[in-house]
């Protein structure tokens, strides 16, 4: 029997064992990938340690130390902590002659290219501290020269998140320093990271597990890298999209050749070669692990099938030609022999997951009979670099699934289920209520049946979530679920739902706001659909209001309109039975939103000029929800949101 504790436990008997199969099964003489990971080493930052002005540390690879030892403990699965051991290599390293990278620093890497005079950035990390701290690390080891020029590859936050930090105030200013990126880079941006955003956040802890202590019972990796950044994030607005495959561009002296990758790992994405340097960068489409198609934070459904045509397109155009590639997160491949087999491997890897999922698909098969039968090729099987450490095949075919056909999987009976606090009940009353569920959970426990004991405490969480010896049950069998974990993602997922049913959820700060130069980047109408989102339907019933905006500085016009109990706009005019009209700069409202200002006080200063009844507006914003910053996942939704 399982005592109640809110302390980690030790591995059972039956994830021992499958960590012994594990370790048996995958060819880990193999080290060829440690060689790599080391080849180049410059110099780095003791233990890649970073902190804010004020002092705070943003990234330290400190608490990982217990990495060091090369034997995986009962409680890690040996192939992630072999993954969780390479991304353990930090600080500055030789590509190539004229390319380097920062790696460590974030769980993402900084590229920099050498060009004619100066330095060009592709990425610039999560946090403005770290993306500052990796451009003096290399300043420090190939002398100072300037930012040549910014190039995002692609639309996540970990990629474009420092742009401040290697990027003065003058350079913002003048545009002199040009910011390359894929078409509707800002479009994809907004949407994924900032309109859904606080979603995202709160399910991001589980992805991720930041709240999770760092050790061998706990947090170890996140298959792409270690973590995320806690450092200052500001977004960019590019000033120069590539638009199309073949586009080339000459910047400080060097020649690039782009081709476009949209809607594979992320919905803008783009790959780039250099001539010079005989170098191919395939971005984030082509790493050291089977990628996510749906990630647990949330994303539109990835397609595995242009992911694979688009590799199959970067070997017509450049296999042969390139004596390196590098990608933005893991380690280098040297060799054209090496590189065309990798990406030629991750080529087949979406393809054989998307191909064999539809055919199962249409044999009637759902989603999650699709994950239990499906086993990709020994040849896929055995590369270390198809790993499902970040994405897994598990969840990557019901992704694939999900975009075809969606939820429904055409069972009547899944049509409309009771949502989980009524199913919750009903099923602990069919089950012949707790002692019983709690008796018969604790012999499957024993027996290593840790799946379908998680499904039964889940509906017994749900029907009572103050039952102290079903919480603990289901945090020890999430917690085994999670030691034999090879995919860092459901480690994580499994332990902090775990951590979180015994601990409750972690306390956290407000949400700041949003930074202003992240504000500064968004067009007005998207400004104007965040705040859409937060409009409370059922508060805004019978309500219309119709407010005139007119910002000086840009020259835009906009009505906003409440009605039917949506917000929505309409660019380039003006209504003539406003119920007010405000004329303003858009950076005024910029820091309104921002909070560096308040309405009122813009005013006052002479910042607004106004008509009609101001009181109007207050009343909209009145109608705004502000969102959480934490919610429940584990166990029923504690407050009431209508």
């Amino acid at each position: 029997m399982t005592e109640p504790s809110n302390e980690p436990k030790d591995a059972s008997p039956s994830v021992i064992a499958q960590q012994a199969t594990m370790l048996n099964a995958l060819p880990f003489s193999d080290t060829r990938d440690f060689d790599d990971a080391t080849r180049g080493f410059l110099g780095t930052i003791e233990n890649a340690k970073i902190t804010n002005p004020q002092g705070r540390t943003v990234w330290s690879l400190e608490p990982y130390g217990f990495l060091s030892t090369a034997q995986a403990p009962a409680t890690v699965n040996p192939s992630l902590w072999r993954q969780a051991r390479l991304n353990m290599h930090h600080g500055l390293f030789e590509v190539v002659p004229g390319i380097y990278q920062v790696r460590g620093l974030d769980i993402a890497n900084m590229t920099l290219i050498e060009g004619d005079s100066g330095v060009i950035v592709v990425d610039t990390l999560t946090s403005i501290e770290g993306a500052r701290a990796a451009l003096d690390l290399y300043y420090r080891h190939r002398g100072q020269r300037p930012v040549a020029a910014v190039i995002f590859t692609h639309t996540h936050t970990d990629h474009w998140g420092g742009a401040r930090g290697v990027l003065e105030e003058d350079a913002l200013a003048s545009g002199r320093v040009p910011i390359i990126a894929p078409n509707l880079f800002m479009e994809h941006a907004v949407s994924e990271n900032i309109i859904a955003g606080p979603a995202m956040l709160r399910r991001a802890q589980y992805q991720f597990g930041p709240f999770l202590a760092k050790g061998v019972r706990g947090q170890v990796d996140n298959g792409l890298g270690k973590s995320m950044a806690a450092g200052g994030v500001a977004l960019l607005r590019p000033t120069d999209l590539i638009m199309a495959t073949g586009d080339r561009r000459v910047i400080d002296g060097v020649a690039f050749e782009f081709q476009m990758a949209p809607n594979s790992e992320a919905p803008a994405e783009m790959h780039f070669f250099i001539p010079r340097y005989k170098l191919l960068n395939l971005a984030e489409n082509c790493t050291h692990n089977f990628h996510n198609l749906l990630p647990f934070r949330g994303a539109d459904v990835r397609d595995a099938l242009a992911w694979s045509k688009y590799l199959n397109e970067a070997l017509q155009l450049w296999d042969g030609k390139a004596e390196a590639m590098c990608g933005q997160h893991h380690w280098p491949v040297w060799g054209a022999e090496r590189i065309g087999t990798m990406i030629r491997q991750q080529r087949d890897l979406y393809k054989f997951a998307h191909d064999q999922t539809i055919r199962l698909m249409n044999h009637g098969l759902t989603a999650a009979e699709i994950a239990e039968t499906i086993q990709l090729p020994k040849s896929l099987e055995g590369a270390w670099h198809g790993r499902g450490y970040y994405g897994h095949i598990r969840h990557n075919v019901k992704a694939i699934y999900q975009k075809y056909l969606g939820w429904y999987d055409a069972n009547p009976v899944n049509l409309d289920p009771l949502p989980p606090v009524e199913s919750g009940k009903k099923y602990v009353e069919y089950m012949g209520g707790a002692d019983a569920i709690l008796t018969r959970a604790r012999t499957d426990f024993d027996k290593g049946e840790f799946r379908f004991v998680a499904q039964a405490l889940g509906h017994l969480v749900f029907a009572e979530p103050d039952n102290g010896a079903a919480r603990a049950l289901l945090a020890d069998t999430l917690e085994q679920l999670g030691y034999a974990a090879e995919s860092a993602t459901w480690r994580n997922a499994y332990l902090f739902g775990a951590q979180e049913l015994r601990q409750g959820m972690p306390k956290t700060p407000p949400r700041p706001p949003m930074p202003r130069e992240t504000l500064a980047a968004l067009r007005t109408s998207q400004l104007w659909d965040v705040l859409g989102i937060r409009l409370n339907g059922p508060k805004a019933e019978g309500k219309h209001i119709v407010v005139n905006w007119s910002f000086s500085d840009t020259g835009e016009t906009f009505v906003l309109n409440l009605e039917n109990c949506a917000l929505t706009y309409t660019e380039g005019v003006q209504a003539e039975d406003a119920d007010a009209s405000f004329t303003l700069a858009r950076a005024t409202l910029d820091e309104v939103i921002a909070k560096l200002t308040s309405f009122p006080e813009a005013v006052a200063a002479g910042k607004v000029k106004l008509s009609g009844n101001p009181m109007r507006l207050a009343e909209l914003m009145g109608l705004m929800d502000e969102f959480p910053r934490m919610f429940e996942i584990a166990e029923p939704k504690r407050a009431v949101v209508v």
